[in-house]
């Protein structure tokens, strides 16, 4: 299965009529906000409800009641999460949330003089309706049925294409990576395929931003709840409640390697079989739920680029002639400075040097394949028999084998956009912490 059938897909808009049906029960109780002009029976009396007029400002900017609503409604509809007396508070400050840093994004553009046409956003909902089998018309229409006003969701995809653009020209210089880098984290995915790894989805929930860690706990079991019941799908809670960088991509946070997980994530991960979800896990950072999508016992094949250097010696050669053999090539494995000054030639009138190009593992005789698995670029091998020669291999180069195996340019691609988040993430942070918001 290649790389790209096995990434959880992610879709903007999870507009299916069955999720539209389910999620008609919290829509209604996000529409009746409005004072009850009616006595409210007892569920009705014990439900919160939003106060009418302004809810905050922003630099001056005003966020009213009927944007907050509006909010809700996109949010029930695009993540599926039924909103109920228990997770009602906890919706609407994701709500809030959201809303404030849409509010800090686009003042921001506008400082900087970016704008968003509105053809490019017209063209965004309609790639999100494709990925739902909707032409444009229809999936604005599902919104209007659900009560949310299209535009709702064209200024928020105006806030996330303008601050995607805006950290992209003013980090871009600072997020590239050069070519050493690249070799680095190629040679590192080489050695860890060998580690067991798990490829997930993932939900992050940040206590800073959830109100503390009891509440971060509380909201991640709702979640989980919903998710778990079928009432929601995992990609689409991901993409509006996750607080991690993959919300982006529907929570796909790729493979996870053993030893570079946190050992609360991993112990769990280590009894869990494809297709399954964690419960709510509490780590120093804050609190995630994973959707194992599959994990490999790591036995990832490999390719290597080899040389070798051998000494004639038929399969009969006396004990004598053995020993000799074996000493030099140990001599000549004390000595050898690399690949690089190696080329095919006769050294000291016994040694032959020969380029053997690029093997897969898979396609060498065991013994040599085991010798060689563990090795990195530049090391060489035992000195090992066969029945034409000693000889030993010397690793020139080594990168993963088969579909799933990155090219140089998405590994480029992924650490730049690594980079790009963390300076996105800042960027935001120090927005809002100079910005001047106040809560009604």
């Amino acid at each position: 299965m290649s790389l790209k059938k096995m990434m959880f897909k992610t879709t903007a808009l999870a507009m299916s009529a069955g999720l539209m049906t389910t999620a008609m029960a919290s829509i209604a109780m996000a529409q009746s906000e409005a004072p009850q002009t009616q006595p409210a029976s007892a569920s009705q009396a014990q439900r919160p409800s939003l106060r009418e007029g302004i809810i905050a400002i922003v630099n001056d900017e005003l966020i009213s009641s009927y944007d907050l609503r509006q909010r809700m409604l996109l949010l029930i509809v695009t993540s599926g999460v039924q909103v109920n007396e228990q997770n009602y508070e906890a919706f609407q400050q994701q709500a809030l949330r959201s809303l404030i840093d849409e509010r800090l994004e686009l003042q921001e553009a506008k400082r900087w003089e970016l704008t968003v046409d509105e053809e490019e956003i017209t063209e965004e909902i309609t790639r999100m309706a494709a990925q739902s089998n909707l032409s444009y018309d229809q999936l604005v229409a599902e919104l209007q049925r659900a009560g949310v006003d299209p535009q709702t969701l064209r200024s928020q995809i105006r806030a996330e294409t303008g601050w995607q653009r805006l950290v992209g020209g003013r980090f871009n210089s600072k997020a590239r990576v050069g070519k050493d880098q690249v070799n680095s984290y190629m040679a590192k995915i080489t050695a860890d395929s060998q580690k067991p790894q798990y490829l997930v989805a993932e939900i992050f929930l940040d206590p800073n931003l959830a109100g503390g860690l009891t509440e971060a706990q509380a909201g991640a079991q709702q979640l989980f709840q919903q998710i778990a019941s079928g009432a929601a799908p995992f990609q689409s809670v991901a993409r509006q409640f996750s607080n991690a960088p993959s919300a982006a991509n529907g929570g796909d946070a790729g493979w996870l390697i053993s030893g570079t997980i946190d050992p609360k994530i991993e112990t769990v991960l280590q009894t869990m079989s494809g297709g399954q979800m964690t419960q709510p896990i509490t780590t120093d950072e804050g609190v995630y739920i994973y959707y194992l999508r599959e994990k490999t016992d790591g036995n990832s094949n490999s390719v290597m680029a080899l040389k070798q250097a051998a000494i004639s010696l038929g399969a009969d050669a006396p004990a004598s002639r053995v020993e000799t053999a074996q000493k030099a090539l140990e001599s000549f494995r004390n000595s050898q400075k690399g690949c690089g000054a190696l080329t095919d030639t006769t050294i000291d009138g016994n040694v032959v040097v020969t380029d053997l190009g690029e093997t897969p593992l898979s396609e060498l005789r065991d013994d040599y394949a085991a010798a060689l698995k563990p090795l990195n670029v530049g090391q060489t091998t035992a000195p090992m028999r066969n029945d034409a020669n000693m000889n030993v291999l010397i690793v020139c180069d080594k990168r993963l084998a088969g579909e799933n195996a990155p090219t140089r340019e998405q590994i480029e691609d992924r650490l730049v956009n690594q980079r790009l988040s963390m300076l996105g993430r800042r960027y935001l942070r120090d927005v809002r912490n100079q910005a001047t918001i106040e809560n009604k």
